[in-house]
């Protein structure tokens, strides 16, 4: 699937640009605590501002029912104001033609979050073209909502002639990359809390891929579905016969020991999974892949020529279940940027990448872990299918 870059529009001067862009960023105590998502964004931005556009951001934040001043994007107006070194200024929806009929070409606004209006997740066709009047061409360049059928993405498109922002375009070429034409030994790594949304790109990626090594959750379900007895840890019950048929496929590569203790990090102790495997206290749980799995992933890592990791292989945020998902992303920084084609994404994925410093050792982190998740497993994405040519 290729799309509909902004960047092959030959005039921009003058035109009202519609640019739906993910500022949906970790705050606290009523202050952007990261700026990751607002700094990815800002090469369409720019582009957009070179040009002599008028750029209409639209963004949503958390999940509010109706109007909520906490979750106001006025905290993301002043990150971006400062960034940008130029006035912004956040504009509610009912004032927005008003404050756009005077704005000068090059200038950037940004209308306050989406999200506080009703219609935005039920993909109202109505407040869908109040959006659409506000411009002349609509952007997408928040691939994190690019899996969203909502007014602010799917809705507008259908009114505008629209385009893929520089950050979109970017992701649906690397993405496509790992898809169509993925470099053997083709080499997943999969982790996480829920095995659930790992399924069906479990199943997609299987008959292409060398091999698919699994952590987090996904190995408990698998241990506790073979009848071992796991304790606290995490299980998805309604997946045992998935578990089972994914324990005879050879190419996925299970944990050899695992790491069992309490949530909170006590009597921690490394146990083989063998055929006498048992945590043997009930309020204890795996909560880390073991030393020995660690040396066994790195060997087909280190072989790699293309290389998809999602998903932490533990409880990364509580010590010292931390090693297991530290050691996978140096060996993908590693091997990756050179050696393998090497993609990455999700929540606390990139959460984990970013804190070791990794971000540019990777040739994609993707900012959308669902739509990432969507992409890889063949689902077809609404915002994607919008720019699409």
């Amino acid at each position: 699937m290729k799309v509909r870059s902004i960047a092959s529009v030959k005039n921009l001067f003058g035109k009202r640009v519609l640019l739906r862009v993910d500022f949906n960023v970790p705050m606290k105590n009523g202050r952007v605590k990261e700026k990751y998502k607002i700094e990815k964004s800002l090469p369409t931005i720019k582009y957009l501002l070179h040009h002599d556009a008028k750029v209409i951001l639209v963004s949503h934040l958390g999940r509010p029912k109706g109007a909520d001043k906490k979750l106001s994007l006025k905290p993301v107006e002043k990150v971006l104001a400062k960034i940008l070194g130029k006035k912004v200024g956040l504009v509610e929806l009912k004032n927005a033609a008003q404050k756009i009929a005077k704005m000068a070409d090059g200038s950037v606004i940004l209308l306050e979050n989406i999200r506080f209006i009703k219609g935005e997740d039920k993909n109202d066709a109505k407040l869908a073209k109040s959006l659409a009047e506000l411009a002349d061409i609509f952007v997408l360049d928040g691939f994190a909502v690019a899996h969203r059928d909502v007014a602010s993405v799917s809705g507008v498109a259908k009114h505008l002639p629209s385009y893929a922002g520089l950050l979109l375009a970017e992701e649906v070429k690397g993405l496509n990359q790992v898809l169509l034409k993925p470099k053997k030994p083709f080499v997943v790594i999969l982790g996480g809390a829920k095995m659930e949304t790992k399924i069906p790109l479990i199943k997609k990626l299987l008959p292409q891929a060398t091999n698919i090594l699994v952590g987090g959750g996904i190995v408990n379900t698998c241990l506790w579905a073979k009848g071992y007895k796991v304790g606290r840890s995490i299980i998805e019950k309604e997946h045992k016969k998935t578990a089972l048929a994914f324990l005879k496929n050879k190419k996925i590569i299970m944990p050899v020991d695992v790491v069992v203790g309490s949530a909170d990090g006590q009597g921690v102790r490394v146990v083989p999974v063998d055929a006498k495997f048992k945590v043997k206290d009930a309020k204890f749980g795996i909560y880390d892949i073991g030393p020995k799995t660690i040396s066994l992933f790195a060997k087909y890592i280190k072989k790699a020529n293309t290389l998809v990791w999602n998903g932490a292989m533990g409880m990364f945020e509580q010590h010292p279940y931390q090693f297991g998902s530290r050691s996978v992303a140096r060996l993908m920084a590693t091997r990756a940027k050179g050696r393998a084609y090497g993609v990455t994404g999700g929540g606390e994925t990139v959460e984990l990448v970013k804190k070791l410093k990794l971000l540019d050792e990777i040739d994609l982190v993707s900012t959308g872990g669902g739509a990432m998740l969507e992409f890889l497993s063949g689902q077809r994405l609404p915002g994607v299918q919008a720019v699409s040519k």
